[in-house]
């Protein structure tokens, strides 16, 4: 295989590769966009170099062509012109310089044979280095695009991953607000003042009870000291009664 066949099958190969189909089959897509876009960028800079070497010896070939073809040109434009000289010769009665002259002719008419030969071999080697060439540049073009979308996917995937990051932060956040939600310790907080509160409400009535008790055990130590009068009235002749009315009636 020659060099610019490997070097042609190596840009298809690349040209082709299905990216969606080997990211799916890489555990860490960003390494292997990673390790993509290195693989590229180092393909890319020696197909470039071997392209262009290519197109060296194409424009080398090219040289040769016109050349060669220059030479037809000029071997023919001296065949002619010693044709004409041997003709003059042969005219004036000089067979001796007629016949260089013809030699001469033969001689640049050779030479234009084979710079014709040369041609017709060179014309199409060019023409198929020409369609190399042109399929070697496409295939660099689609190369450089592929890496352009490689390094957009990589960044794509980079910032995706930086957002579900930071999303993750968020939320994780988020959850620690939750756990140690504010307002639990202020309900907490209310339910122990309203226990207090409460336990204070209990206090006062029992404090309340407590002096209803004592009026209480007074009117009824009043009760017992006037049953005692009452008794010792009756006992002394007077009446048990209570006195009942105004001064005026019992005038």
């Amino acid at each position: 295989m020659t060099q610019k066949q490997s070097i042609l099958g190596r840009i298809s190969q690349l040209a082709k590769a299905n990216i969606n189909s080997l990211l799916d089959r890489a555990e860490d897509p960003q390494k292997m966009l990673d390790q993509l876009v290195r693989d590229y960028t180092n393909n890319i800079a020696e197909a470039e170099q071997a392209i262009a070497q290519t197109i060296g010896n194409l424009r080398l070939a090219e040289q040769d062509y016109q050349e060669d073809v220059t030479a037809v040109r000029e071997w023919g434009t001296k065949a002619l012109a010693a044709s004409r000289k041997a003709e003059e010769y042969r005219a004036a009665g000089n067979a001796g310089e007629a016949d260089r002259f013809d030699q001469l002719t033969k001689v640049a008419l050779r030479k234009q044979m084979d710079a014709e030969s040369e041609v017709k071999q060179a014309q199409p080697m060019i023409e198929q280095q020409r369609v190399t060439v042109e399929k070697l540049k496409t295939g660099l073009a689609a190369m450089k695009d592929k890496l352009v979308d490689l390094k957009s996917r990589r960044d794509q995937l980079v910032a995706r991953q930086k957002a579900a990051e930071a999303q993750q932060t968020v939320q994780g956040a988020i959850s620690s607000i939750n756990v140690l939600d504010p307002t639990s310790e202020l309900s907490r907080f209310e339910e122990t003042v309203r226990r207090e509160e409460a336990m204070a409400m209990g206090q006062a009535e029992i404090a309340a009870s407590s002096l209803d008790a004592q009026f209480s055990e007074l009117e009824d130590a009043g009760a017992e000291l006037e049953l005692e009068a009452r008794l010792a009235a009756l006992k002394s002749g007077g009446s048990p009664a209570p006195q009942i009315g105004t001064g005026s009636d019992q005038a």
